[in-house]
């Protein structure tokens, strides 16, 4: 019996309502592919400084890259071939919940020194196993229509729409917050760090302002997903602020990491 094939949406079905593999390209898987392969781009860029520098803050940065990755390419997966349970845990941990508090890290090594970043970390691992294990574990309510993004509010409890509200506004708050200290600080001619032990020599001050703004503005877009919702619908609100955040941040890293060189350890007077 020959299969007769109709568009339903930007996915493909056969006759007896059987989808198949086969789905085109849409503006929301564009823009996570995108997004997948900056943050790709990104993380090998501070691997491979950390690897060569073993400044703490690049590893941080590598982590959350590594996050960011996991999450693009589970709503490129989700746009193209439909929501699903297993998508939506992987988009909502990776994306909604662990993802910001590493890049934070990053920020916390920088401006508040060693100490200060590893007494973070330690309870950034504690945090970031519990939120996986509770996102994973959380039970689904509700039906994921496979065209629609989900959201929290209609599938999960409280818990992980909890862990998902700290994860994200808090350290949005920190990048944001530390990235416009930064700036103002290196504009008034300061180091930007705030305690002695994470002090760095500026070679440019300008590029580093003008990285750390644009660190400050990445990470507000990446924040800004619910603002657009409205105009451009949640799917692809979502995709744009995940494409042009982390496009901005990566150029911010860029910018200011040309900008500052580690501090050089004091010469001992003979």
């Amino acid at each position: 019996m020959q299969t007769q094939r109709y568009w339903v949406g930007h996915r493909t079905v056969n006759s007896v309502g059987a989808r198949l593999a086969f789905s085109p390209v849409t503006l929301n898987t564009a823009l996570a592919a995108v997004s997948g392969l900056v943050s790709l781009a990104f993380g090998l860029a501070t691997l491979d400084r950390w690897t060569r520098r073993r400044r703490p803050h690049e590893l941080a940065w590598t982590v959350a890259m590594a996050l960011f990755f996991v999450a693009a390419m589970s709503l490129w997966w989700a746009e193209a071939r439909g929501w699903s349970a297993p998508s939506f845990r992987m988009f909502f941990a990776f994306g909604a919940v662990i993802n910001v508090p590493w890049l934070a890290l990053g920020t916390v090594y920088l401006l508040a020194g060693r100490r200060a970043g590893d007494a973070t970390m330690r309870a950034l691992l504690v945090f970031s196993g519990f939120a996986l294990g509770a996102v994973v574990m959380a039970p689904v309510s509700g039906v994921i229509e496979p065209d629609v993004l989900p959201t929290g509010k209609e599938h999960f409890g409280a818990l992980p729409r909890v862990l998902a509200a700290v994860g994200s506004a808090v350290p949005a708050v920190v990048i944001f917050a530390g990235a416009a200290w930064s700036a103002w600080r290196v504009l008034r001619g300061a180091n930007p760090a705030l305690t002695s032990a994470a002090v760095r020599n500026v070679t440019s001050a300008r590029r580093l302002a003008l990285g750390n703004v644009l660190i400050a503005a990445g990470a507000a877009v990446l924040s800004a997903s619910g603002t657009f919702a409205g105009r451009l619908g949640a799917d692809t609100s979502f995709a744009v602020t995940l494409s042009v955040g982390i496009s901005v941040l990566f150029a911010g890293f860029l910018v200011a990491s040309n900008a500052t060189s580690p501090r050089k350890p004091a010469q001992r007077s003979e």
